[in-house]
C-alpha cells in the first residue's frame, strides 16, 4: 500500500474553532455539537452499546478517520459498557492524515473524551502510507489505521466488521469514498448481521449499499440535518468459535512474540521448548532489528517498513531492552551507493528515517576513518534478546521435546522421539526455528552463524556490512559466519578467526582491540526459505507456523506473530492482505526437496 501523491490534510480553522478541510471544503465535525452528532449518527446508529452484549470480541470499521473524534467517543463507550475482558478491534482509513498537534487541538474541544483522546494521541502514527497498528491497552483495544486511498486501505485489511461508520467528506466533494467498488468491499469485509451508519442520505449511497446486500433505512437526522442512514447486512448462523487450548512450540523470539500477541488479545497459551527460552538463534547477547531494503518490490519494502515500525514500538515498551537506536548500513558493492539513495527517497519511511551519510560523517560516527558512505537507518535498533524473552514468554515455559505432530480426534497430538504423548491441543503453532523443518516438512534451509563478544571493548555506532558490529551494553558483538546447510552449534576456532578478519576489513582499530580482549563465542542455526521470505500463517485446520525468519527475525516476528494470532482467533490482522499472501505457508507447497 504505497502512494507518492500529496496527502497533506490542508487543514484550516474557522473563526469558531471548527477544523475544515481546505482540500474538500467540508468540516470535520459539526460546530454546534460534533460529539453529540457522533453519538447520534454513528454510535446510536449502529446500536451501540447494546450490540456489545455477550461478545468477547467486537470490531468496528470506519471510513474517514479525520480528527479521531468518532473513535475516541467509541472507546469511551466501550470502556464503560463492554463485557468483562472483551477486546475491541478498530479499523479506519484516512487518505489525508492530520498531524498529532492538529488532532490534539481538535479533540481538546471535548473534555469528556480526554482519556480516549490522550490514548490515541500517545500512539498517533507517522503519516506514511500503509497500515499502522496502534495499541490502546487501557481500553482493551487496538486500532489499525490505513493511510492512503480508500480502496487500497480496504484491500489491505483482512478483518470482518460488526459495525461501520461511513464518515468521509460529502459524496459531492469526495466521491471516491462512496464509489460502488468501496461499497462492495464494505460488504465483503462485514460479518453477517453487521450494522452501518452514515450522515448522508444521497441516493447513490442508498442504492450502492442496497446493491451489495444491505437493508437501508432513513432515520431522523441530527441538528440541521433532517435525515441520516442506517443499514443492516443479512445475518447467518454463527460459525465455530476459535480455540481456547493453544500450544506454541519454541521459546525463541518467534514463540515469545506469539505469546505476547495472544496475551494482548486476552488469551493464555502454553509454550513448550526442549531447552528453555533463548536456547537457539534468539540467545545471543544482542541482536539487530533491521529491515530488508528493497527498491524493486514496493509491496515487500512497505511490509518490512511496517514490521520495523511495529517492532520498534513494542521493544521500546520493555525496560532495558533497547541497547542502541540507529544503524549504519555500508554498501556491499558500488551499485549499492545508488541503491541506498533510492531507498532513502522511498515514501514508506518517516521523514529523516533513512539518510545517506558521507564518508566523513560515517567516520565521525564510527570513531575511525573510512572512505565509504553509509545508509543510516534511524529507527533500526540493537536490542537485548534476553530482556524481550523474559518480558513476553509466560512464566514457566514447559520443558519437553516434541519430535512429531499428528492429527487425532481431539485436534493435534504431540509426541516425543520415543513416541510418548507429550500433549494434546486444539491448536498448535510451530515456532521452532530450524527445527520447524522436521516437524512440518517445510523446505527450510539451515544456516549456521557464529558470533564473538569482546568484553570491555567500546562499540562504535551499530554497523552492518558483510558482517556486523554492535554494542551489547558491556562490550562489542561481531560476526557472523553464514554457512548454509550446516546445523552444527559447536564453537569453532577457525570461525573466530574468520570473524576477526571480517571485523578488521571494516574496523581495523576495533579488531585490534577485540583481538586483545577476552572473547566469548557462540553459534546457532537460523532457518531460511527458498525465496528468503518468512513463513507465517495457517498450515491446515488448527495447525500454524511462524518461521523461516533468517537474519530478520527480531524485525519481523512481532508483526507476523500478531498476524498468526489474528488468524487463530479470527480477528483482524495488522498485516496487509498482499503481505499475508507473500508469507503464507501455502506458497511453499510443492517446493520441498
Amino acid at each position: 500500500m504505497n502512494s507518492g501523491s500529496d496527502t497533506s490534510a490542508d487543514l484550516v480553522w474557522d473563526d469558531d474553532g471548527t477544523p475544515r478541510s481546505g482540500r474538500f471544503g467540508d468540516i470535520y465535525f459539526s460546530p454546534e455539537d460534533g460529539l453529540a452528532e457522533t453519538r447520534a449518527v454513528f454510535l446510536d446508529g449502529c446500536g451501540l452499546p447494546g450490540a456489545f452484549a455477550g461478545r468477547e470480541h467486537f470490531c468496528v470499521a470506519e471510513l474517514g478517520f479525520g480528527t479521531g473524534l468518532n473513535m475516541a467517543a467509541l472507546l469511551m463507550l466501550w470502556r464503560d459498557h463492554s463485557p468483562l475482558g472483551a477486546r475491541l478491534s478498530l479499523f479506519s482509513v484516512e487518505g489525508f492524515p492530520l498531524s498529532r498537534d492538529e488532532a490534539a487541538r481538535a479533540l481538546a474541544a471535548w473534555p469528556d473524551l480526554a482519556p480516549a483522546a490522550e490514548a490515541l494521541l500517545s500512539v498517533w502514527p507517522a503519516a506514511t502510507p500503509g497500515l499502522h497498528r496502534m495499541d490502546l491497552p487501557a481500553f482493551r483495544a487496538t486500532l489499525d489505521l490505513a493511510i492512503g486511498p480508500v480502496e487500497q486501505g480496504l484491500s489491505a485489511w483482512s478483518g470482518q466488521a460488526d459495525a461501520w461508520f461511513l464518515d468521509g467528506f460529502s459524496p459531492a466533494t469526495n466521491p471516491d469514498m462512496w464509489s460502488p467498488g468501496v461499497m462492495a468491499r464494505i460488504a465483503a469485509l462485514s460479518r453477517p448481521g453487521a450494522r452501518l451508519a452514515t450522515f448522508t442520505v444521497a441516493g447513490a449511497v442508498r442504492r450502492g449499499l442496497a446493491e451489495v446486500g444491505f437493508t437501508v433505512e432513513k432515520r431522523p437526522g441530527h441538528g440541521r440535518k433532517r435525515e441520516r442512514l442506517e443499514a443492516t447486512l443479512a445475518s447467518e448462523t454463527a460459525g465455530p468459535t476459535p480455540p481456547d487450548d493453544i500450544v506454541i512450540l519454541g521459546a525463541g523470539i518467534a514463540g515469545a512474540t506469539l505469546a505476547r500477541a495472544f496475551a494482548a488479545q486476552g488469551r493464555t497459551v502454553e509454550v513448550i521448548d526442549a531447552e528453555g527460552p533463548g536456547a537457539g538463534a534468539s540467545g545471543f547477547d544482542a541482536a539487530l532489528v533491521t529491515p530488508r531494503l528493497d527498491v524493486g518490490d514496493p509491496d515487500l519494502a512497505s511490509g518490512f517498513a511496517q514490521a520495523l515500525e511495529r517492532a520498534g514500538h513494542l521493544y521500546g515498551q520493555i525496560g532495558g531492552a533497547v541497547v542502541a537506536e540507529g544503524v549504519l548500513q555500508l554498501p556491499g558493492r558500488d551499485r549499492d551507493v545508488e541503491r541506498h539513495r533510492r531507498v532513502a527517497e522511498q515514501t514508506i519511511w518517516s521523514p529523516g528515517h533513512m539518510q545517506v551519510l558521507t564518508p566523513s560523517e560515517v567516520s565521525n560516527r564510527l570513531g575511525e576513518p573510512t572512505d565509504s558512505p553509509a545508509l543510516r537507518m534511524a529507527d533500526a535498533r540493537v536490542i537485548r534478546p534476553a530482556r524481550v524473552l523474559a518480558a513476553w514468554l509466560p512464566h514457566g515455559v514447559t520443558r519437553a521435546s516434541v519430535a512429531r505432530i499428528d492429527r487425532d480426534g481431539e485436534g493435534w497430538a504431540l509426541f516425543d522421539a520415543n513416541g510418548a504423548l507429550v500433549r494434546r491441543a486444539a491448536c498448535v503453532i510451530v515456532a521452532t526455528g530450524a527445527g520447524t523443518r522436521s516437524l512440518l516438512s517445510l523446505p527450510l534451509q539451515p544456516v549456521r552463524g557464529q558470533v564473538e563478544v569482546a568484553e570491555g571493548v567500546t562499540a562504535p555506532a551499530p554497523l552492518a556490512w558483510g558482517g556486523y558490529a554492535i554494542p551489547t551494553g558491556e562490550g562489542l558483538l561481531f560476526g557472523a559466519t553464514h554457512d548454509r546447510d550446516d546445523d552444527g552449534v559447536e564453537v569453532r576456532p577457525e570461525d573466530t578467526r574468520r570473524n576477526l578478519a571480517t571485523l578488521a576489513g571494516c574496523l581495523p582499530q576495533r579488531a585490534e582491540q577485540a583481538g586483545q580482549a577476552p572473547l566469548r563465542s557462540r553459534a546457532a542455526v537460523r532457518a531460511t526459505t527458498p525465496d528468503r521470505l518468512p513463513v507465517a500463517g495457517r498450515v491446515e485446520e488448527g495447525l500454524y507456523v511462524l518461521g523461516g525468519l533468517g537474519s530478520r527475525g527480531f524485525c519481523l516476528a512481532p508483526l507476523l506473530a500478531e498476524h498468526v494470532a489474528a488468524q487463530v482467533l479470527e480477528r483482524p490482522s495488522p498485516l496487509s492482505g498482499a503481505m499475508a499472501h507473500r508469507f503464507s505457508p501455502s506458497r511453499l507447497r510443492g517446493t520441498q526437496s
